[in-house]
């Protein structure tokens, strides 16, 4: 029996980095391409029983670039693309004439026009996006009766984005800002942060939880235990949503812990995740239609039959009005996993996981109608 090849391409768009007050989080070798070899190798144990094979194709390019030409010839040799990269280009590469009919995977940006007005028939999302994470945060907010809130806001684009979701969210679930700052400093906060930290947060007042918007982790960290008024911080430090954390253990996810750990000598993130989401995701409808075709599989995959076993305890599934990847959200600290969302309360007529981001209601996507 002729054995059946899925071939995949792995496009890294090289982002700049801003500069940021420490460097205590290097970004982790191969961060998303790691979790993406991880799931391949998942693929090939299930594959080599069922006849089924899969090849990966790996290409950089570099920051300044042109991704295009790059995005054009991995789509010569498959539909199939699983993209890092800024917004920006990931809406390139979508409109990409090559393109059109392909199934492309979002597994770097949390954007949440990606998922709304600016949608595209052919492009999936495994990360979660930034609104599934503040949604599930303000769902913890609610049930810790935290209504009293203040915000610490970034300048960098990630963390504006943040805290627009972030607005979003509180009004959702009922709750509001008393008061919000710009943090614009750039001293050195490794020296001073004892200093300018209860300062800058005097004005603040009394508050049940202080909310940061820090998603290139510059300043947030030198704010806990630092305010001027001891409280909760949350947000991007502290107390986070996150899409993964090291500290998930329970639903056998200390299984594809060691796994990826015993491969990459490291733990895996959150952007690991969502590229071993998009390669389990191909695996899986390989696995079920034995077709190779992107219409056949983005059938499957959009429709009520597909399930993909993601070790959070619940099966993950599409949703079919703008391709993002339902998932529960952990809410943890780098220790412990506090809470995961959507909690004990938050019902939903349909899905339980549609009580986090846009629901079907909320979208403006139209191209997957």
């Amino acid at each position: 029996m002729a054995e059946t090849v899925l071939r995949i391409g792995y496009l890294r768009v090289a982002q700049p980095l801003p500069p940021t007050l420490s460097n205590l989080d290097p970004i982790p070798d191969k961060n998303g391409l790691a979790g993406a070899e991880t799931g391949l190798a998942d693929n090939l144990t299930t594959g080599k029983f069922l006849g089924q094979t899969y090849e990966m194709t790996r290409v950089d390019v570099a920051e300044g670039d042109d991704p295009l030409a790059a995005a054009r010839d991995l789509l010569a040799a498959s539909p199939y693309l699983v993209l890092d990269a800024a917004a920006s280009d990931l809406l390139a590469i979508a409109d990409l004439p090559e393109a059109a009919g392909a199934m492309l995977f979002n597994t770097s940006a949390g954007d949440l026009d990606l998922r709304d007005t600016a949608c595209r028939a052919n492009l999936f999302h495994t990360l979660a996006s930034d609104a599934m994470r503040t949604d599930a945060l303000a769902q913890v907010l609610v049930k810790r009766r935290w209504d009293d809130l203040v915000m610490i806001t970034g300048t960098h684009p990630a963390d504006i984005s943040y805290a627009q979701a972030m607005r979003r969210s509180l009004t959702k679930f009922g709750l509001s800002l008393e008061a919000e700052k710009e943090w614009a400093f750039d001293a050195d906060m490794r020296r001073t942060a004892s200093q300018e930290v209860p300062l800058f947060t005097q004005d603040f007042g009394d508050y049940d939880a202080l909310i940061i918007a820090d998603e290139v982790h510059d300043f947030g960290r030198y704010v806990l235990y630092n305010t001027w008024e001891a409280r909760p911080v949350v947000g991007s430090e502290g107390l986070t949503a996150v899409g993964w954390s090291p500290v998930i253990e329970q639903w056998g996810a200390a299984q594809l812990q060691s796994r990826f750990e015993e491969q990459h000598q490291r733990e895996m993130t959150a952007q690991d995740y969502a590229a071993w989401a998009a390669l389990r995701t191909l695996g899986e409808a390989l696995t079920r239609t034995n077709a190779t075709d992107p219409e056949t599989l983005r059938a499957y995959i959009l429709s009520d039959a597909f399930e993909l076993a993601g070790f959070k305890g619940r099966p993950l599934t599409y949703r079919d009005w703008n391709g993002q990847l339902r998932q529960p959200i952990a809410v943890a600290h780098p220790r412990a996993l506090v809470a995961q969302a959507p909690l004990d309360g938050f019902l939903h007529q349909i899905n339980e996981l549609d009580s986090l981001g846009l629901d079907r209601p909320e979208s403006k996507c139209e191209a997957f109608q």
